[in-house]
């Protein structure tokens, strides 16, 4: 286009031959900037990084870039052009994470220098002056670039909901725009007053974009909802095999994301019938070939929520990320059956009441449960008793999360939860030759009065044996789990470590302290009985 214009205003001549030269040059030209940047500032950069200094590497960041949008701008091009092209190759390079770590400052302050020049270039007085014009512009504008890129989006095989949301998303006037706007105006194509009311109406589709993209979701449903299944951008979904229909008491599972899959793959092991929905056609085609009863639908249409036999179904699984969606699906499918069991999936606390609301029975929480994870290996990295961490995590879900979201949790059990966790210890005590404790019995050691700790397990020959009575005798080879509290820092009691046969003052569960080499705690052997 930039080498176009100038044929357009005539002042280059129209005729076919000057048209396909300019044409060829810009395709030589764009083509010789990318096959350089592709395969010479590759080469160039991998001898740069090399001399380990990193002023000389942001420097032919820049050099490659500036140095391209020199080379198009040289041959009639725009700049922005080839430094367009300059970037898009650099992020293809083995270093592009580094290099977009050196030049992210640069790239604010670029974007904020480019929208304020563009926001300087607007006169006021001629936006007021034509602002009924200009309101038109700007409707003309937004409105034609959203049906062009719905088309596309359609023809790509998208559903007509995703596709008006990306077309009202994608709206606004491109920044290239306004260098077209400006090189038309050099070459008398737009006059003034016109460059003036293009500024506007574009400045303020940018200044829209926010509220469309947030409008989008909507407008996207009250698309879909206006056109019947069957006109042209809503096509019928065919006389597909409907998974959902004869069945009763089955799964549907809105999602084939990690969640999805790994759900279908339990429900399959244990025999309980499934359908799944899907909007990604490419994992409907790919699912399909596996056997996988899968169905491409946006569930939240009633039509296809009806295709999968909703009305019959036992339980809904609302596994994907869109929390626009998931809501809709949810309200859509109470309605549809009052007595489905609805499960969610969504990503932050605070959809959770929201969608309690609309009808779904259980909602799981990425971030609840991400929190539930650390939680529990911490404490687990600390020594507690899987019984002890289970019972937490089983409180915190049984009030229904309250826990995480309210800070009205008394202090003082939280103060006796964590002396709780604290207190306990354990250890593993691998029995040497010449540990003095072999042949003893528990009773005869008598640990628990000496020293607070507890054998609680021993393995032998490979078998784990619990709860083990006063009566049983130490041998060689064994290894002994004891709990216990943790050490404190009186040197009255001596520790369990230390009867059992390490030699020198060891405190029970601590993480130093010399050992005799008979009595080590040889891990190797513990791993290969079992232990570890």
């Amino acid at each position: 286009m930039m080498k176009l214009v100038p044929v357009l205003s005539g002042k280059e001549g129209s005729s076919f031959t000057n048209i396909a030269i300019k044409l060829g040059t810009a395709l030589a030209v764009i083509a010789g900037v990318i096959l350089a940047a592709r395969f010479v500032a590759p080469f160039l950069l991998h001898h740069i990084v090399r001399l380990r200094s990193p002023e000389v590497f942001i420097i032919f960041v820049v050099l490659v870039s500036l140095g391209a949008a020199w080379l198009t701008s040289h041959f009639g091009l725009s700049m922005a052009l080839g430094a367009f092209i300059a970037g898009i190759v650099l992020a293809e390079s083995e270093y592009s994470h580094q290099i977009v770590s050196d030049v992210m400052p640069f790239r604010d302050v670029f974007n904020s220098v480019f929208f304020i020049s563009i926001g300087m270039l607007l006169s006021l007085g001629s936006l007021a002056a034509n602002l009924l014009t200009v309101i038109g512009w700007f409707g003309a504008l937004v409105l034609g670039k959203a049906i062009i890129v719905l088309l596309v989006a359609r023809l790509l095989g998208n559903s007509l909901r995703i596709a008006a949301m990306v077309g009202v998303g994608l709206a606004q006037v491109g920044e290239f725009s306004f260098i077209l706007a400006k090189v038309g105006l050099g070459q008398g194509l737009l006059s003034e007053s016109d460059y003036q009311r293009f500024l506007a109406a574009s400045i303020l589709s940018m200044i829209a974009t926010p509220f469309l993209i947030k409008a989008a979701p909507r407008m996207g449903y009250a698309l879909q909802a206006r056109l019947a299944p069957g006109s042209p951008l809503e096509p019928q979904m065919g006389d597909l095999e409907a998974a959902g229909h004869g069945l009763s008491g089955h799964v549907v599972v809105v999602g084939y994301g990690m969640n999805g899959l790994n759900l279908t793959k339990a429900l399959h092991r244990v025999g309980i019938p499934y359908v799944v929905l899907e909007l990604n056609a490419e994992v409907v085609r790919g699912a399909r070939a596996e056997g996988v009863p899968i169905e491409y639908g946006d569930a939240g249409r009633k039509e296809v929520l009806s295709h999968v036999g909703l009305r019959q179904a036992e339980i809904l699984v609302v596994a994907i990320s869109d929390p626009v969606s998931t809501r809709r699906a949810v309200a859509l499918a109470r309605e549809l059956n009052p007595d489905l069991c609805i499960i969610v999936r969504t990503r932050y606390m605070a959809e959770v009441d929201e969608l309690y609301q609309l009808g779904a029975n259980q909602v799981i929480p990425e971030e609840f449960e991400t929190s539930v994870e650390i939680f529990s290996r911490v404490l687990r990295e600390y020594g507690v008793s899987r019984n002890v961490i289970q019972r937490e995590v089983e409180e915190i879900r049984s009030e229904g999360y309250q826990m995480l979201r309210s800070s009205s949790l008394q202090l003082a059990e939280l103060g006796k939860i964590a002396e709780a966790f604290g207190s306990a210890a354990t250890e593993t005590i691998f029995i040497g030759p010449n540990s003095p404790a072999i042949g003893k019995t528990l009773k005869e050691l008598d640990l628990r009065n000496m020293t607070g700790a507890s054998v609680t397990a021993a393995i032998r020959d490979g078998d784990t044996q619990i709860n083990l009575g006063p009566e049983f005798r130490i041998e060689e080879d064994d290894i002994l789990v004891l709990l216990g509290r943790r050490a404190k820092s009186s040197p009255s009691h001596k520790s369990a470590a230390c009867i059992i046969g390490i030699v020198g003052p060891r405190n029970f569960g601590a993480a130093t302290g010399p050992r005799n080499s008979s009595t080590q705690i040889d891990r190797r052997r513990i791993a290969s009985k079992g232990l570890l």
